[in-house]
């Protein structure tokens, strides 16, 4: 490991040094959620942001490549949790696959969509807007409900490749 920073164009194509990169930026781990005629459906997501105050919208970015783009991509409404640091197994089941809710308690949501226990937050959303982004979609969710859990528990954070939580200085 050296102490000189690495400098590349991402036009080279080393997709492995751009995901490196991009994966320097630390960011809370949420678990989206949505109903389809198959039944419930839920996908691990790092990409979430807010977006706007007035309407109340979020946004979050599944890869074109996952098995389950297409379903969120089609659903008129679904839930964005965001995830506290005692739920890094449900992180990591709905990273790997996402129609098995076996083990996790839930309950159907405002507007349909699967709610998690215990999340910090939960957004419901209806589908405000699909754009395509390069190998993701952004989706824009217009934030009809919200459910906050405020008892102190710390964020799941991910940071290069890694799940953990903020420490905060005293």
């Amino acid at each position: 490991m050296t102490d000189e920073p690495t400098s590349f164009s991402p036009a080279g194509g080393d997709a492995t040094a751009l995901r490196r990169a991009f994966g320097r930026f630390g960011t809370g781990v949420t678990v989206v959620t949505t109903q389809t005629p198959r039944g419930p459906l839920g996908m691990t997501a790092n990409s979430f942001a807010s977006v706007s105050l007035d309407p109340p919208l979020v946004l979050w970015s599944p890869a074109i490549s996952s098995k389950r783009h297409d379903s969120f991509t089609a659903a008129s409404s679904f839930c964005i949790h965001v995830l506290g640091a005692d739920q890094e197994d449900l992180a990591q089941h709905f990273a790997t696959q996402g129609h098995d809710f076996t083990g996790f308690d839930w309950t159907e949501g405002p507007g349909g969509a699967p709610s998690f226990a215990g999340a910090l937050a939960q957004f419901h959303c209806d589908t405000f807007a699909v754009h395509p982004a390069g190998d993701h979609s952004l989706i824009l969710g217009h934030v009809r409900h919200i459910t906050l859990r405020e008892d102190g528990t710390a964020g799941l954070m991910f940071d290069r490749g890694r799940y953990g939580q903020f420490t905060p200085r005293d």
